[in-house]
């Protein structure tokens, strides 16, 4: 299954260039261009000056990195490709990897559905073509994974099983074969940061059943509260207010309950 992915990645990233529209990354302007923005709503490119650019990605709470990993999951996940351009190279100007970036991209597959992942390699296809990167600087196929936690795993694939082996068991046993044990131990990107990319698509994508383990999960590998608060605002700008709001409350009683 790791082989088919990584092939499938492999041939998007070379068919990408057929299908993407041509874009100069260096020097692009954020949130479209800037002088077509003043031209249709003056006001948008005032709050997108001031309030995003200006305010927003300089708050201290969460690191340019942590913000540009958010706002880039977040963008595919709702398949909002228009401004990927700019913020992937963002991201890596933000120090963002190349490899985290294709983990990324295939982590998203699974959590927000596989079209919305094949959507976001013409745009980083042309990025990574404007900066020279080359597959030698992308995950390998296969290779050592990170340790698993045995006991933890077990848990979760018994109460998962438990619950719905018997209408659904296809999907028990790809989520515990390909998901927890190949997936989440692929080490290009570090579980915190794929915990971060989880929640973060959960929240733009309005999926808050499943925020509260992912935030525990995302919180047991090192996501602090303050960051938690933080990616809510973040997302407030670039999936909408009321998907913060409507997550808010399921990630205000995690933080809660942790700290009894």
């Amino acid at each position: 299954m790791r082989m088919l992915a990584a092939a499938l990645f492999s041939l998007c990233l070379i068919a990408g260039a057929a299908v993407a529209e041509q874009t100069t990354i260096e020097g692009a302007n954020p949130m479209s261009q800037s002088k077509d923005v003043h031209l249709v709503a003056p006001a948008l490119a005032k709050y997108a000056h001031d309030v995003v650019l200006g305010d927003l990605w300089k708050r201290p709470g969460l690191s340019r990195r942590d913000r540009s990993i958010v706002t880039i999951s977040a963008l595919i996940a709702r398949d909002q490709t228009v401004e990927l351009r700019y913020y992937l190279g963002l991201a890596l100007d933000s120090g963002v990897t190349p490899a985290e970036i294709s983990e990324i991209i295939t982590h998203l597959a699974f959590y927000t559905g596989w079209a919305n992942a094949m959507d976001a390699i013409p745009a980083a296809k042309d990025v990574f073509t404007g900066r020279n990167i080359g597959v030698d600087q992308l995950p390998a196929v296969s290779g050592p994974q990170l340790p698993l936690d045995e006991v933890a795993e077990k848990q979760r694939a018994t109460r998962v099983g438990e619950q719905f082996g018997q209408i659904a068991p296809s999907l028990v046993q790809y989520t515990t074969d390909v998901l927890f044990r190949d997936l989440w131990l692929r080490p290009d990107l570090a579980p915190r940061d794929r915990s971060l990319v989880t929640v973060s698509a959960l929240v733009a994508t309005g999926q808050v059943a499943q925020i509260t383990y992912h935030l525990n999960r995302a919180m047991d590998n090192g996501l602090t509260r303050d960051e938690a608060g933080e990616v809510l605002g973040q997302l407030a700008f670039y999936a909408g207010w009321p998907n913060a709001f409507s997550a808010a409350p399921i990630i205000k009683d995690v933080i809660e309950k942790r700290q009894r």
